[in-house]
């Protein structure tokens, strides 16, 4: 934003204008509605969506009067910037309060539909079929992610569960093994005994 220009007007003395595009006559009756007229080019923004105007590249022009300062004080409404209505205090003169409140309820409709996005999405987040906890985001986008045509094998468990659950299973595995292992050996050994027997007979 370019730098502002206050301008005080005051019915008694000589005055001089400030440097610009005109010099004009303080003394004059409609001397603010000719200096607003003569330097709208500088100072007029545009309407943007929100209802506010945008101001790139353009002056802040604030006038007031020596009454006015006396009435309401320097940091009072006492200042009226060329293109509005009604007066403001300097700050809200050379800013742009209209975009602020603006940008400001746009920033909270943004956080309320984020807020509300992130409640459904919590809602759907799914639960552990054995302990019942939430799924964490890391543990719910592997449970449906399909990795070379594989899918996860536990989709229904969490990070915990789902080990504890391969463990088992491994375990279970083990303990098949473990038991299947003394009939192979009899196996073998019956197949065994029976090659001998043959054996023996052809040699006699």
């Amino acid at each position: 934003m370019a730098h502002p220009l206050v301008r005080a007007r005051s019915p008694v003395g000589r005055r001089v204008a400030p440097a610009g595009p005109a010099r004009l006559q303080p003394g004059r009756q409609a001397d603010r509605v000719d200096a607003a007229e003569l330097t709208r080019e500088h100072w007029q923004g545009q309407w943007a969506e929100g209802g506010f105007r945008i101001y790139n590249g353009k002056m802040p022009i604030v006038a007031t009067t020596l009454e006015l300062l006396r009435e309401h004080g320097p940091a009072g409404p006492a200042f009226r910037r060329f293109g509005r209505e009604g007066y403001q205090n300097l700050w809200d003169a050379i800013g742009n309060p209209r975009r602020d409140a603006a940008l400001t309820r746009r920033a909270e409709d943004a956080r309320r539909r984020q807020e509300q996005e992130a409640a459904e999405r919590e809602d759907q987040r799914p639960v552990c079929g054995d302990c019942g906890q939430k799924f964490t985001d890391d543990r719910w986008k592997a449970s449906t992610t399909v990795d070379w045509g594989r899918a996860d094998s536990h989709p229904h468990l969490c990070d915990d569960c789902k080990t504890r659950a391969l463990e088992a299973e491994r375990q279970a595995e083990q303990d098949k093994r473990d038991r299947q292992e003394p009939e192979r050996q009899e196996a073998q050994a019956a197949q065994a005994s029976k090659a001998s027997g043959w054996l023996g007979r052809w040699r006699s």
